[in-house]
């Protein structure tokens, strides 16, 4: 097993916010550790499969009154999104897993003979994916207590176009439940005709390709007041797929006005009585 040195400081950055709303951005990490840099392919050290700026595109969460957590390492370190065992997220589709083996594209990551063992893998888990996930799961927990029930909402970005892991283009905006699973039902609705409403600018699907990784199936539990949704936002929505490292404040404000209304709108929103009711019917079946 490789030396796996725990990190210098946190592995997040964390503002507490007064709202029941927490936002989790575990993928805009572009830090490697110096233990890692060397085994990896020269490609690899410009972190390419970073969801670009997107704590700089959600910064506005704090002016609203939200939680925002934010990853500070690149998910080539160890994936935040995905299970401590590493089951797929999506059976008989290309994946990729709690340590990432591979680019989005495929090729591999690592030089031949320096991919991470078992024990190396435990030892990424340990120092740099239960921090962030302990961080999270008090923050819920926190929100829940004071509010009497929490939203989370997981953002994340990915290129319009990536063949190796979906086909043809995705649509600019990706909402995911796990199916419905992991919100209460009236949430996933107010998203949505949120969504609707910019239909003419963003086009948007809800549970199609991405329909949530760990973090919303994980943590959705709307039985327990824990609402969670994913939105996979294209690159194209904010900034130029070409030269994803550069900011661009003037393409991106559309993007946030879309952000702030969906974030604003999960502040608001308030589980109706009867999703209350079979909250409460839930937790006191033997089932």
């Amino acid at each position: 097993m490789a030396d796996v040195a725990p990190p210098a400081g946190a592995v997040f950055t964390l503002h507490r916010g007064t709202t029941p709303l927490v936002v989790s951005v575990p993928h805009c990490g572009r830090e490697l550790p110096d233990w890692l840099r060397e085994r990896l392919v020269p490609r690899a050290l410009d972190v390419e499969d970073t969801d670009w700026h997107l704590e700089r595109l959600y910064d506005f969460a704090r002016e609203l009154g939200a939680t925002l957590i934010t990853a500070r390492y690149s998910r080539y370190v160890v994936d935040l999104n995905r299970p401590r065992d590493d089951v797929p997220m999506y059976p008989g589709a290309n994946n990729t897993g709690l340590v990432p083996r591979t680019f989005f594209t495929g090729e591999p990551l690592y030089r031949a003979g320096a991919e991470p063992d078992a024990a190396e893998v435990q030892a990424r888990v340990a120092h740099y994916w239960q921090p962030y996930h302990d961080a999270l799961a008090a923050e819920l927990a926190r929100v829940k207590a004071r509010h009497g029930h929490a939203v989370l909402f997981d953002g994340h970005s990915i290129r319009s176009q990536l063949p190796w892991l979906f086909t043809g283009r995705l649509p600019a905006l990706n909402l995911g439940t796990a199916g419905g699973a992991s919100c209460a039902p009236s949430l996933r609705e107010r998203l949505s005709d949120v969504l609707q409403r910019h239909a003419a600018v963003f086009d948007h699907v809800v549970d199609g390709r991405f329909k949530g990784g760990h973090i919303t199936r994980a943590y959705g539990r709307p039985h327990d007041g824990v609402h969670a949704v994913q939105m996979e936002m294209c690159w194209r929505c904010y900034l130029d797929e070409d030269r994803p490292q550069h900011w661009d404040g003037a393409r991106a404000a559309p993007s946030q006005a879309l952000l702030r209304d969906l974030l604003q709108r999960s502040i608001e929103w308030r589980p109706r009585s009867s999703e209350a009711a079979a909250r409460v019917d839930s937790v006191r079946s033997p089932e």
